[in-house]
């Protein structure tokens, strides 16, 4: 089933895929390889990861076992929502993951000032607020 709007898919749906999507990558596990471990297709891994495909709960405990960690964490919390939303987003992980590479303190404010001036000047486009001091971290906020 394909669905026409991102409107038809369920945030939680879209924040539990991020989480196993994070998961798999942090393990440096391959879609194939999920795949594998809960005799499903890699194409149906790519769908729960997108959120497009509903985890059965069944389903969440072997791809947990797989992963190595507990439903609940790929489950996670109503709070951080909007943060596995955020991971969601496409060069969200590339992006993290360059920025972990950069050991300086000082490289790693100015890279962040840099991004956090990109996402202010396209803020009003977005309808977002922009983006508290940098030494605060990232803080976005949807109106």
């Amino acid at each position: 089933m394909t669905h026409a709007l991102s409107a038809d898919i369920d945030p939680t749906d879209i924040a539990i895929g991020a989480r196993i999507r994070t998961r798999r990558e942090t393990l440096r596990i391959t879609q194939a390889q999920l795949a594998a471990g809960c005799a499903v297709t890699f194409q149906q891994v790519q769908k729960y990861e997108r959120g497009v495909n509903r985890v059965s709960a069944a389903r969440l405990l072997q791809i947990a076992a797989v992963l190595k960690t507990t439903g609940a964490d790929l489950l996670g919390e109503l709070e951080n929502a909007a943060d596995d939303l955020a991971l969601a987003t496409p060069g969200a992980m590339a992006l993290l993951t360059a920025f972990r590479r950069i050991e300086g303190g000082e490289t790693r404010d100015a890279v962040l000032a840099i991004v956090q001036s990109l996402a202010a000047a396209d803020a009003p486009a977005l309808g977002r607020i922009p983006f508290d001091d940098v030494r605060d971290g990232p803080s976005m906020v949807a109106n």
